[in-house]
């Protein structure tokens, strides 16, 4: 029998669906309605692990939260919830909980969060990471890796891949969108290899002229060319049983790509000039934003290297796709841009807060590091005001601000209409509405409706 497990979720549908399907997988489970009811229990017991909603009828998961760490700091707590407010799950991560899950979920996912949260409180092999931030830690990779690992589904997965890939010497493709963090992935794939105490060389192919790659690539002896004033080293030599990483590999000329897929396929090479070949252990991971499988069709990339390249792949998301993480990547590059201007800020104002939700970030981390650092520069006082932020951002945030307005007027009405056909029977309005009694429940408090 696994540990017992108290599920406090007062959607009794709900509640008995986790509780069959974590006891099939022997699981032992209590389940309860409400935080009362929750703080009675573990007055009679202790559990290893609790899994909470956010928002109960009579208090919060938040306070729960709060009770379980002061009454036994051992105990893991899990938030699940509907209201997906990043502030919210950073707070929480903040109070000491394990993870934090939006539903709607599927109870293999929640399963998924238990059995990772309990690799990475019991593994000694994989480092935990800090980001600094004010307050606390709210990551969990390590400080040397520099990376937000994110609590959005698409970061999870996104992270569970870099530490799969890692510890093998597989040849990655990471692809994604200009901005992403490609480099920073790349160099966490290395952290997590067997190669981590060994070089990290990053190569920008498309920076690299086509008449002098072969020198950069693979190095010269004095006077194997015009300019060739003393032996040189190539990045290859330099990543010797460490890491070379190829950004934007599809730039390299078809010329450089036969050269390169020659220098992986039998491990040796010879420098500019030279008659001695030199063996390299070499682990590539490339980058590319553009799609390489056309280039392969378009015959401008060589399909053998590409597959030698691409023993596995990574798509990175977009910011848009893991917006749940904005402000964690938000104090990230806060805390990062105070150190390198020697400022104290300390965070947003609520209207900017509001901004960086709105817009949509096609620059992704990149633009997001850029208007951090500005505004940080900028900011007079202790919080970052409206009138230090881009107007790109503003103008975004403005007219999503009206469409939400003019939707959310709408909702409001529809659920008066509701009610008062129903003659405030709150069960017969959600049935109207086609939503359930506690969506209704919420949707009345978020307009401070008076029924």
């Amino acid at each position: 029998m696994n540990e017992h497990i108290l599920i406090v979720e007062d959607d009794i549908a709900f509640l008995k669906m986790l509780s069959t399907f974590l006891k099939r997988k022997n699981y032992q489970i209590t389940g309860v309605s409400t935080i009362a009811e929750a703080r009675l229990k573990l007055e009679e017991q202790e559990f290893p692990l609790i899994i909470t909603d956010l928002q109960l009828p009579d208090d919060t998961g938040l306070s729960l939260l709060d009770f379980v760490k002061k009454a036994n700091p051992q105990t893991r707590v899990i938030l699940m919830t509907g209201y997906a407010e990043v502030t919210t799950a950073v707070e929480a991560i903040k109070k000491g909980a394990l993870d934090y899950i939006s539903k709607p979920f599927r109870p293999e996912e929640l399963l998924m969060v238990m059995e990772q949260a309990t690799v990475d409180t019991t593994s000694e092999e994989i480092p935990q990471s800090t980001v600094q931030t004010q307050s606390n830690e709210i990551t969990r990779y390590s400080k040397k890796i520099g990376f937000v690992s994110g609590i959005s589904a698409a970061s999870k997965k996104f992270h569970q891949y870099l530490k799969l890939v890692g510890p093998t010497d597989m040849g990655v493709l990471i692809q994604g969108e200009s901005g992403t963090g490609k480099e920073v992935a790349a160099q966490a794939i290395h952290q997590f290899s067997n190669r981590s105490n060994k070089n990290f060389v990053p190569v920008d192919c498309g920076a690299i002229p086509n008449e002098i790659a072969a020198s950069e690539f693979f190095g010269h002896i004095k006077g194997s060319f015009t300019g060739a004033l003393n032996d040189k080293k190539g990045h290859f030599e330099a990543a010797h049983q460490g890491t070379l990483f190829l950004d934007e590999v599809g730039n390299l000329s078809y010329e450089n790509q036969v050269q390169l897929l020659r220098a992986l396929q039998e491990k040796r090479i010879k420098p500019v000039g030279s008659t001695t070949e030199i063996e390299v252990d070499v682990r590539i991971i490339s980058a590319t934003n553009e799609d390489l499988m056309a280039a392969v069709s378009k015959g401008t990339f060589r399909e053998d290297l590409y597959h030698r390249l691409n023993e596995f792949s990574i798509q990175i998301p977009s910011l848009t796709e893991r917006i749940e993480d904005l402000f964690l990547y938000t104090e990230y590059f806060l805390d990062e841009s105070n150190r390198a201007l020697q400022k104290n800020v300390l965070g947003l104002t609520p209207q900017v807060e509001a901004a960086f939700k709105n817009y949509s970030w096609p620059g992704n981390l990149r633009e997001l590091k850029n208007v951090i650092k500005r505004a940080v520069l900028l900011s007079p006082n202790a919080y970052i005001p409206l009138d230090v932020i881009p107007r790109e951002v503003l103008a975004s945030s403005e007219e999503k601000n009206s469409k939400d307005f003019s939707k959310e007027t709408h909702e409001k009405q529809l659920i008066i209409s509701a009610l008062e056909e129903a003659s405030y029977n709150k069960s017969r309005a959600a049935k109207l509405l086609n939503i359930t009694r506690k969506t209704l429940y919420n949707k009345i408090e978020h307009y401070n409706l008076k029924v």
